[in-house]
């Protein structure tokens, strides 16, 4: 088996799900998630179950020693080869992983489509969502597909500007790399009809002004992300922020005409870089 470690917010698990269950495809054997650090009602609870994936949620027998026990698990990770623990070394694609032998133990945040690319084919509808839509929610995606050229814009403001640690590590996307994003977007001089999807939809409908028809988009609570992501897929173009969550909202979009622009700089930390994080087709500004 593969096995792959689940933390971190919806964008973060598919990341970890993709890369993994490419390892699997490769290897002809099965993958199953460690969501032990994904628990039910948590802030980064495991959200996978709205996809079409192709895994299970391992049962407590199969998995290696948590961090509840913490000689097991420092043991586990030092010398045990069943499974044998492997760990992303900084960022950017790292071959290590993609080629991770049968018995494997991944443990990481696997942000970059290279992971997956060469095996998109095999995976198929996978990484689509499959928890039907609520009536509003199916109401909004028809508006979206009735309002002509649409783009979703992703502001993400909570966690990346809480605490000094985020602003020392994240940049923070601001209206100046938004009204940029816009203008490659508009260079046909299209009419844009932009929905602004964040954490904080207060701030924007208070603080935002764009030189667009703009809507708010802020019905979906944190138990609902999934729907948000799937009303981005459904605008024609897209503009994220420097966000795994939004990255699937622009990916999630499969058609080949569609235009995804992302932040040229993902983190402030200078010695922080993952030059795969985007792919080559988008638009980096």
């Amino acid at each position: 088996m593969i096995y792959s470690r689940i933390f971190g917010g919806l964008g973060n698990q598919l990341f970890q799900y993709a890369a993994a269950r490419a390892v699997s495809l490769r290897q002809g054997t099965e993958l199953v998630l460690d969501t032990r650090l994904a628990p039910p009602g948590s802030h980064w609870a495991y959200a996978l179950d709205h996809f079409n994936i192709a895994a299970r949620v391992a049962t407590p027998p199969e998995l290696p020693p948590g961090k509840d026990q913490k000689l097991s698990y420092a043991w586990w990770r030092a010398f045990g080869r069943n499974p044998k623990f492997i760990r992303e070394k900084g960022l950017g694609y790292q071959d290590r992983i993609a080629s991770a032998p049968d018995g494997s133990y991944l443990h990481g945040y696997f942000q970059s489509e290279r992971y997956f690319s060469d095996v998109l084919d095999q995976m198929g509808s996978e990484l689509q969502i499959v928890t039907p839509p609520d009536t509003q929610n199916a109401e909004f995606a028809d508006r979206i597909a009735k309002a002509g050229h649409t783009v979703s814009l992703h502001m993400r403001r909570g966690d990346y500007l809480g605490t000094p640690k985020s602003n020392a590590t994240y940049a923070t996307c601001d209206e100046a790399y938004y009204l940029r994003a816009l203008e490659k977007l508009s260079v046909d001089g299209a009419d844009l009809k932009v929905f602004v999807f964040s954490d904080d939809p207060d701030w924007v409908r208070e603080n935002l002004t764009l030189p667009y028809d703009m809507t708010p988009v802020g019905h979906n609570g944190p138990d609902k992300h999934y729907e948000d992501l799937r009303l981005m897929s459904c605008c024609r173009d897209h503009i994220i922020a420097n966000s795994t969550f939004s990255w699937w909202g622009g990916w999630l979009d499969r058609r080949p005409e569609a235009r995804v622009v992302g932040p040229a700089k993902w983190f402030n930390d200078p010695k922080l870089a993952n030059p795969d994080i985007l792919p080559e087709r988008w638009i980096a500004v």
